[in-house]
């Protein structure tokens, strides 16, 4: 009985993450390349898809850990909310996840490490794109003038280095944009000026010991300063993997896609 119950409840493990496996496979695999850009990307397109009509357009930066050339590990998180049903038909927007290579990184920003493993983050004032920066922008033009995007209705949202990422694409790309989340990531304050305009939702973990709450906490007040619309949410009680009550706030998506351009 006991090892029938026991190949019964692997076999239902095994169920349930073949059916979690085939619905992140509704993301399709894309590319961008031009010169020596290069972005792979997932996509996912909004239920009953009709090209004769305009989508808002959403795209999500990943973190650190999840860099490569797979273009996989970049749906790790966030990517299944987008899928729930109920997000599928209140929202009906084009989804990207991009993927940035091992050797670069979204945002221009210098990392040092001291000798107790503490990270610290310089993050530069301009500056020419990197290479990752570079693809993404060009990916995010492209999509921009697609015929059945809403010019109006573009987002963009990110997760430590892709919440880092979001601030610069943010800055480079400043008339784009709609409206904008950024979860522990950090910017160099004096490039907030450029993207004020952009309302903001910005999450962090108070006991964050990878990217300090300081960074957030800094744009957040800079933005408030500027009389600019922004949101600052600081989980009391969580780490670096704030986006997990980020990803989970029930405001988020109904706050985001509420935005449009003028």
């Amino acid at each position: 009985m006991k090892r029938c119950l026991t190949f019964l409840l692997f076999a239902l493990l095994l169920c349930a993450g073949g059916l979690r496996a085939q619905n992140l496979e509704r993301y399709q695999r894309g590319e961008y390349l031009k010169r020596n850009d290069t972005i792979p990307y997932r996509i996912l397109w909004p239920e009953n898809f009709d090209p004769k009509k305009k989508y808002p357009l959403l795209f999500v930066l990943h973190g650190r850990g999840e860099s490569g050339s797979d273009n996989e590990k970049q749906l790790t998180h966030g990517a299944k909310l987008f899928l729930r049903e109920d997000v599928r038909k209140k929202f009906p927007a084009i989804v990207i996840f991009p993927q940035c290579s091992q050797n670069s990184y979204w945002a221009n920003v210098n990392i040092t490490t001291n000798n107790k493993g503490k990270r610290s983050f310089s993050f530069q004032e301009g500056g020419k794109p990197t290479g990752a920066m570079k693809g993404l922008l060009g990916l995010v033009k492209q999509f921009a003038h697609k015929p059945y995007v809403s010019k109006k209705e573009i987002y963009v949202g990110g997760l430590s280095m892709g919440g880092m990422g979001t601030y610069e694409l943010l800055r480079r790309k400043r008339r784009t944009f709609a409206a904008a989340f950024a979860i522990c990531g950090g910017d160099n304050t004096r490039n907030i000026e450029r993207y004020k305009h952009v309302p903001l939702w910005i999450f962090h973990g108070a006991k964050d010991d990878i990217v300090d709450p300081a960074y957030s906490i800094a744009i957040a007040d800079r933005l408030k300063a500027l009389g600019a619309e922004v949101k600052f949410t600081l989980y009391p009680q969580a780490n670096h993997n704030s986006w997990d009550p980020a990803f989970a706030e029930p405001g988020l998506l109904s706050w985001l896609f509420s935005h449009k351009k003028p």
